[in-house]
């Protein structure tokens, strides 16, 4: 009997947000899932742990099996910590999905401090590089290949107002991406960017609420005008990144690697 996979992906400990929606995806795909997120206890933004849990809990009910490990993709020894852990319980790791950013520093630039820049920039870049390199040496060390996912944005390609933190980590991720692929190719690592528009998640709901009052439209009006402008006329849904992970992953596209791939519903063209 083959084995099932396993597949990590960071960020994952908000119900209801992007992470939890990759990683049910993958439950479905028959794998065997790490969800895994900061311990945020009693800060604001940040994941829970009974978050983390329930979310786990969720992911069970539905026939997968769930390793649930906090973890801090902004340390090299908590990201360390984690791999280690999935080693021990599941004895490997063929997938990776690097998740975790922090998109709620919403401010014009003249305003951004630099402990605000150095958050935005350590998770959501420095945490995938770290991550990057933990999976991808027990990736090598196994010998069988692996598959790296990074959630990059629209905003990986085009610049967005208030969002320099954001935008400048996410073009960073593009950067990371395709220069990893190049690093672990031959050893059969494919590393990947997706890069969806917008998604209403919590932290989307976040973004809504800050970019409608910005622009003097109610959400609703604010929610319809982005609506209009994708070629497709509707926002995208955490599902539709979840399938384009889904597809990284699968055999399929085991000659794809160096991409970043729009889930855009045709509003980023480039």
């Amino acid at each position: 009997m083959t084995e099932k996979k396993v597949a990590v992906c960071t960020g994952s400990g908000r119900p209801g947000g992007l992470g939890e929606a990759i990683l049910r995806r993958f439950g479905e795909e028959g794998y065997r899932l790490v969800v895994t997120d900061v311990d945020g206890s009693g800060t604001d933004h940040l994941a829970q742990l009974d978050e983390m849990a329930s979310v786990a809990e969720s992911l069970r009910s539905e026939g997968a099996d769930v390793l649930s490990h906090p973890c801090d993709v902004r340390s090299a020894k908590s990201v360390k910590q984690l791999f280690n852990a999935v080693m021990e319980h599941f004895g490997r790791v063929d997938v990776l999905i690097n998740n975790a950013g922090i998109g709620f520093v919403m401010k014009d630039t003249r305003e951004v401090s630099p402990d605000e820049w150095n958050l935005v920039i350590d998770v959501t870049l420095s945490g995938v590089f770290h991550c990057t390199q933990a999976a991808a040496a027990h990736m090598e060390a196994a010998g069988s290949g692996g598959r790296i996912i990074n959630i990059a944005s629209q905003a990986a390609k085009s610049g967005f107002p208030h969002m320099a933190p954001y935008c400048a980590a996410k073009h960073g991720v593009i950067g990371l991406t395709r220069t990893a692929a190049i690093d672990y190719g031959a050893a059969g690592i494919t590393v990947n960017a997706v890069c969806p528009n917008h998604v209403t998640t919590g932290l989307g709901s976040a973004q809504n609420a800050y970019f409608s009052a910005f622009k003097g439209l109610t959400e609703a009006a604010y929610l319809e005008e982005m609506a209009a402008r994708i070629p497709l006329q509707r926002i995208g849904q955490a599902t539709d990144t979840a399938a384009m992970c889904a597809f990284l992953a699968s055999d399929d596209a085991s000659f794809i690697t160096g991409e970043a791939i729009n889930v855009s519903g045709g509003e980023e063209m480039h």
